[in-house]
């Protein structure tokens, strides 16, 4: 039932429902029994004395009831408190309407302001808000809200906008009014059915008009800020630029409906050195500091506009960066009568800042007088813009060891002269990057008593100076490569004659024979020695390689126990296999060589035992960049490293490791050609090797192979013969006629004799022109060719091409100790051509031959 709201209070709790029930009771029956008491009274007579004692008896059990129910404290009897009537006359005189309904709509109380905010007095009328709202289309989404959170238990509030207020109906009025509406449920057990739920509503229209008012002057001074003759901007620590007045935006050029707060930085505005004026503002922790600085802007458009900046930078109390303020003038901008004169400067202030050397005037005691920003970029490790502006001594930022030549040219500058040689010199505290030093006079400015004595420039030239040593120590190498490869190509022509002259000596030779051990002794050095000039050919590029598609994974697994024998039991071998790892194309025992070598010097590098770990994996080009190794380009690679957590490579030493003859080792025991041919060996396959390492943590070679995609091509090559591991030929006599053009004598008298004596009929010649008379003379009745690649008059692939013109068929061998790709890339595609590395025995030269002559046309 509803209830009045200006009578109702909130339903008091009472200490016991039943106890104020039994009371109820009682009195009604003490009437009862009052009025049988004058009835009694007055019909004493004629009622008699049995009923007497029947109702006394009546009135003592009510009384001993009574007695029991007081004590037990099952009947109370209770005052009527003024608690209730405070908490409604607080209720009815909160701003605030309130409305608690139950379960099932109906109203359990309404405070004054709610009937007053609705209209409503008598109790048949009133609604509960949820219901007097439902009839306001702009109110339906907010009313489901809080009657969504209120299922759920959640306390909720919302602000409407009404067109007008709710006590006359929205229709009635034309001033719009806000209000805030509030919704919770009341989870306690007042008698009701559970469970109740209030309403609060409130007007704020009158603070929705104050938000309104100040908004409306925060968008006048932003109106005001926007279009102020000066530019002005913010930004954060990290130099972001939350904002931009309308003024500067449009000097840069930029659409501030494109603008979004942090998107554009100081950098992608100041143009050249001229963040280094702005870094170079320090400020004190806990406190802010304002200064002007003069530099250019970029505009959109590319072109620069001269500024002057007013600008505030605040640190915070721990000396951390904060945010900063700016006002920028327009430099271009001002009155006639002082056009010039500002022109002038702008354009100075443009010209020293710009500069790309760093620019210093300095009195005639070597102090700053003034600086460009080129100048503080550069420096600023060592003074900071304080210590400049205090005229710090100019020869501070000149390392020790160089001051006296730096003081020495100075000197000569305040003295006039002019022709004053530069000083090179090195950063202080920072000797990998080099400087050099202009000294310039200053002897006619125009005025008596001028500061200025001498004007110092500095140009950085740490990236030329490592491009002279680059380039010296490519020169070194070249030129050591080339010795090393006219020596190898001699070298070799000596070690075939000896080899193929001990297997003479053999073949006539029985073991049992006195002389059998020292001819057998000739030919395992001369093998040794032949393994040296590979060494020396590998180092410059020029070995013999047999390319072929590789599988690091299976080449790896195929070297673990060799591996691991070398390495020893003391040291832990680890092999990583990357997953899925693309193939390479390269020597399969040249590449075999690399990793055992990389293995022992690691070996070597661990004398009390570690860890040597081989690792491959994949290395896509966009993570090319993350290694940061110069002369690295962008491509897909193979990376096979080789880590061991030995003594680790000093600096010094580590700019040499590649060098040819360069070793650490004792004499003796190291030739130093170990790493110059695994760098030799991975360049002439196309990769790259890098080393990286740390004094007592260990050593990481890095090797780049590029990744192999098979490519069929129309003008591939041919297959050409190649040496057999396994040298076990069934029969190598043969009938052919060969013609052996070789111009060291000693080399082709033992390969006549070596072919002669397996049946061949051999021709021998000196030189490819004498070749090609012999074979005018033979009338073309050859059927094998076996030339030497490099001769005089005539080389080997020249001479292939002139024979081809009569004799298009013809079979022919080249040999040399350099590698095949040297030559065989300009020969046709279609020639028919074998190759045979020096040095040779007289077995692999009969292979070779035989194997050839049996291949198919």
């Amino acid at each position: 039932m509803s209830r009045q709201p200006n009578n109702l209070a909130p339903r008091p709790a009472v200490s016991s429902r039943n106890g104020n029930r039994a009371a109820y009771r009682l009195l009604v029956a003490g009437l009862i029994l009052t009025g049988l008491a004058i009835i009694y009274m007055l019909f004493r007579d004629s009622i008699g004395d049995q009923f007497a004692l029947i109702l006394m008896g009546i009135l003592s059990m009510v009384g001993v009831f009574y007695l029991f129910g007081t004590i037990t404290g099952l009947i109370q009897f209770h005052q009527r408190s003024d608690a209730h009537e405070l908490e409604r006359i607080f209720m009815d005189t909160m701003p605030e309407g309130t409305v608690i309904s139950d379960a099932r709509g109906q109203i359990v109380y309404a405070n004054q302001a709610y009937a007053r905010m609705t209209g409503v007095s008598e109790k048949d009328g009133m609604r509960p808000l949820d219901v007097v709202l439902t009839t306001e289309p702009a109110a339906s989404d907010a009313v489901f809200r809080l009657t969504n959170a209120v299922r759920e238990g959640i306390a909720a509030q919302e602000e409407i906008r009404l067109n007008g207020d709710l006590a006359q109906g929205s229709g009635r009025m034309h001033a719009p009014v806000w209000y805030r509406i509030k919704a919770r449920r009341l989870d306690v057990n007042l008698g009701y059915e559970a469970p109740l739920v209030a309403w609060q509503i409130a007007d704020i229209s009158d603070e929705r008009a104050e938000q309104e008012r100040f908004f409306q002057e925060l968008q006048e001074a932003i109106n005001h800020l926007d279009h102020a003759p000066a530019g002005f901007f913010s930004s954060d620590p990290a130099g972001r630029i939350i904002y931009i007045n309308a003024t500067l935006a449009e000097w840069l050029g930029i659409d501030l409906t494109q603008f979004t707060p942090g998107a554009l930085t100081l950098n992608d505005i100041v143009v050249g050195s001229g963040m280094a004026l702005i870094n170079a503002v320090k400020v004190e922790p806990g406190s802010s500091r304002n200064t002007v600085i003069d530099l250019d802007l970029m505009k959109r458009n590319g072109q620069s506009l001269a500024v002057r900046f007013y600008h505030r930078v605040h640190a915070a109390r721990d000396g951390t960066r904060g945010m900063s303020r700016t006002i920028v003038l327009n430099r271009a901008e001002g009155d006639d009568a002082s056009l010039a004169q500002r022109n002038a400067e702008v354009r100075f202030t443009r010209f020293f800042n710009s500069a790309p050397m760093a620019i210093a005037a300095v009195d005639a005691a070597g102090h700053t007088l003034r600086t460009n920003a080129r100048f503080l970029d550069m420096f600023s490790s060592v003074v900071d813009r304080d210590a400049i502006d205090r005229g710090v001594n100019i020869d501070s930022i000149v390392h020790e060891r160089d001051r006296e030549a730096f003081n020495k040219a100075l000197a000569a500058a305040f003295a006039g002269q002019a022709n004053i040689s530069p000083v090179d010199t090195v950063l202080p505290g920072n000797e990998e990057r080099h400087i050099r030093f202009y000294m310039s006079p200053v002897t006619d400015i125009g005025n008596e008593g001028a500061e200025e004595a001498a004007i110092v420039s500095a140009v950085e030239t740490t990236e030329q100076k490592a491009l002279e040593n680059q380039m010296a120590q490519s020169q070194k190498m070249q030129a050591v490569g080339q010795l090393a490869g006219g020596i190898a190509h001699d070298f070799n022509n000596v070690l075939t004659a000896i080899i193929m002259s001990s297997d003479l000596l053999l073949s006539n030779h029985r073991a049992s024979d006195p002389s059998f051990p020292d001819i057998m002794n000739i030919k395992q050095n001369a093998n040794r020695a032949a393994s040296l000039v590979r060494q020396l050919l590998a180092f410059s590029r020029r070995q013999t390689m047999r390319p072929e598609v590789l599988d690091l994974t299976d080449v790896l697994a195929d070297l673990r126990m060799l591996l691991a024998r070398l390495v020893g039991k003391d040291i832990e071998l680890r092999i990583d296999h990357g997953r899925d790892i693309w193939p390479v194309k390269a020597d399969l025992n040249q590449f075999e060589q690399v990793a055992v070598n990389l293995a022992v010097n690691a070996r070597d590098a661990m004398p009390d035992g570690g860890q040597l770990t081989l690792r491959t994996r994949n290395v896509s080009s966009r993570e090319v960049a993350q290694f940061n190794y110069r002369e690295l380009p962008e491509a897909d690679y193979v990376l096979f490293e080789v880590e061991d957590t030995g003594t680790g490579i000093p600096a010094d030493v580590l700019e040499k490791i590649f060098e040819p003859f360069f070793t650490t080792k004792e004499v003796g025991k190291g030739t130093g050609l170990g790493l110059s041919m695994v760098y030799g060996i991975i360049k002439q396959t196309g990769g790259f090797i890098y080393c990286d390492s740390e004094v007592g943590r260990g050593t990481t070679f890095r090797i780049f192979l590029p990744r192999h995609i098979e490519e069929k091509r129309a003008d591939e090559q041919p297959v050409v013969a190649r040496e057999k591991k396994v040298e076990k030929p069934a029969d190598l006599s043969g009938s052919a006629t060969v013609l052996l053009v070789e111009d060291e004598d000693a080399v082709r008298m033992g390969g006549v004799r070596a072919l002669q004596s397996r049946g061949y009929t051999v021709h021998e010649a000196a030189s490819g022109v004498e070749a090609l008379e012999i074979m005018e003379e033979l009338d073309g009745k050859v059927d094998i060719v076996v030339s030497d690649v490099v001769m005089p008059e005539m080389d080997g692939p020249t001479l292939l091409r002139e024979l081809r013109k009569k004799y298009p068929d013809i079979k022919f061998i080249f040999v040399s100790g350099y590698a095949e790709d040297a030559f065989a890339r300009n020969l046709p595609a279609d020639a028919k051509f074998g190759f045979l590395p020096k040095p040779f025995s007289l077995k692999q030269l009969a292979t070779t031959v035989k194997e050839m002559l049996e291949k198919n046309d």
